[in-house]
């Protein structure tokens, strides 16, 4: 069942949420992982953003965060393998209180050309605010089209973060 989608205004909070939830991955899988990044529009100050923190992993291999999944699990994350992206381990974590999602870990192996995307994309919109404010309003677009489907929104908006990541990251 899709999710609904409700973006809300930028959180300081987020950033302080990515850090714990970064170092409790370091804690639980100890050495799978040789960087662990905020990433998305929670990563980027001043932007409005559904109150998701999305995270990337770069594991030394994919195998090495196979081994990790019971203890990810044993922490909340739910194991959704590739999830429609080859080469990519992706998990969801809910508030236990509230139920609703609250966290996303996308995990590459390293030297994946994805890595470079996610933080090309993040960097630029970090470094240049209209670029921030044209994805801000891209945003607002796409939730008001697809208020009810978190799929169909992050579609819509994927021709415009494709062409901003795809200029960020040329050589």
């Amino acid at each position: 069942m899709p999710r609904p989608v409700a973006l809300a205004p930028h959180d300081p909070q987020w950033s302080v949420r990515a850090e714990a939830r970064i170092a409790e991955l370091h804690a639980a899988a100890p050495g799978v992982f040789c960087a662990l990044h905020h990433i998305g529009s929670t990563a980027v100050p001043g932007l409005a953003a559904k109150p998701v923190v999305d995270l990337l992993g770069e594991a030394g291999s994919l195998a090495g965060i196979a081994a990790a999944r019971a203890a990810l699990e044993g922490l909340g994350w739910r194991w959704r393998g590739e999830n429609g992206v080859a080469g990519r381990r992706y998990l969801t974590r809910d508030d236990p209180e509230t139920g609703e999602r609250a966290a996303h870990l996308h995990v590459h192996a390293a030297g994946d050309p994805m890595i470079a995307w996610h933080l090309a994309f993040r960097d630029r919109l970090r470094a240049e605010p209209e670029t921030a404010a044209a994805y801000a309003r891209e945003k607002a677009r796409c939730a008001a089209l697809h208020l009810d489907d978190s799929g169909a929104y992050a579609a819509c908006k994927r021709a415009w973060t494709d062409r901003v990541a795809a200029v960020a990251v040329k050589p």
